[in-house]
């Protein structure tokens, strides 16, 4: 009888041991995608390909807001072009909400930002909720697809 209440300790002790590790790893992938999210927004606004590419997986699917799609080299040459024209860049990226869920090497961050630029000559302002999944490979997280749609509400 001692014996079976000592194996019940013992694994209550290891699942809530389990339980808090898993937790706290949780919170890391969590704060890990945060930051490549915004090292992804300040990337992009600058024109820093290189940042670019060192996050985006090179099979990534890439949504954008109009309904296109991009490869990865289509995306950073396009970032690359629009570069040395700021008229043509966006001048601020904002997320007004944020979230991020994890399943395992599976991370999805999810929200609505802010986007501010001039198209054209011309200012504008808009709103897109967006879908990033990031897989963790390699010993790195990497971004394999992006959606954003907008916001008209």
């Amino acid at each position: 009888m001692k014996l079976i209440w000592f194996v019940m300790a013992l694994f209550c002790t290891t699942l809530s041991t389990t339980t808090v590790w898993a937790q706290d790893a949780e919170a890391a992938t969590k704060s890990k995608i945060i930051a490549l999210e915004q090292l992804w927004n300040q990337a992009y606004k600058s024109g820093d390909t290189k940042a670019l590419d060192s996050i985006l997986d090179d099979g990534i699917v890439l949504v954008n807001d109009d309904g296109s799609v991009q490869t990865k080299a289509e995306f950073l040459a396009s970032v690359k072009s629009s570069a040395p024209d700021p008229g043509a860049q966006q001048q601020q990226v904002a997320p007004e909400s944020f979230n991020v869920h994890v399943f395992g090497n599976v991370a999805i961050a999810t929200g609505v930002m802010k986007v501010k630029g001039v198209e054209g000559g011309k200012p504008y302002t808009r709103r897109e909720r967006f879908v990033d999944t990031w897989l963790f490979k390699h010993g790195a997280w990497a971004c394999i697809g992006t959606n954003a749609t907008p916001v008209f509400h």
